[in-house]
């Protein structure tokens, strides 16, 4: 059994991603790598950026939310994708430090990251979501 990873599930209309991991830091990463698979994001080879991104929001749910939403407009708005995260949740805040490069292809642009059904539940396998993307 993996510790911690993704895996896309079926949906009518949307993209869905199930993510899971031990804790909730690598579950936020879980997402983020899952919903790059999911829209074939591609990243240069050249000219690595990093970037810092931080909030705060009243629940776990909320924050993964808030998380993806950057780093969908962060390939929407400046044409930037994230492999490698750095990530600390403390209470109501995530504090992220991410790594990657400019997109060289994205096969299909993810417009949201929704909270239709979205709860972060433990399970045996530690904590796990369920994630409808808008696409």
């Amino acid at each position: 059994m993996k510790d911690r990873g993704f895996e896309e599930i079926p949906h009518t209309a949307d993209w869905a991603l199930r993510v899971w991991a031990t804790d909730l830091p690598s579950l936020f990463q879980q997402a983020a790598m899952g919903m790059n698979v999911l829209a074939g994001v591609k990243l240069a080879d050249h000219e690595p950026v990093k970037k810092h991104f931080e909030t705060e929001a009243p629940d776990p749910e909320s924050l993964l939310i808030a998380f993806l939403s950057e780093l969908i407009y962060s390939q929407e708005q400046q044409n930037l994708g994230f492999s490698q995260f750095d990530i600390r949740i403390l209470e109501s805040r995530i504090s992220a430090n991410m790594e990657g490069a400019r997109i060289q292809s994205i096969d299909k642009a993810i417009k949201a990251a929704t909270f239709h059904n979205l709860k972060i539940s433990k399970t045996a396998r530690g904590l796990e979501a369920e994630i409808v993307f808008d696409v």
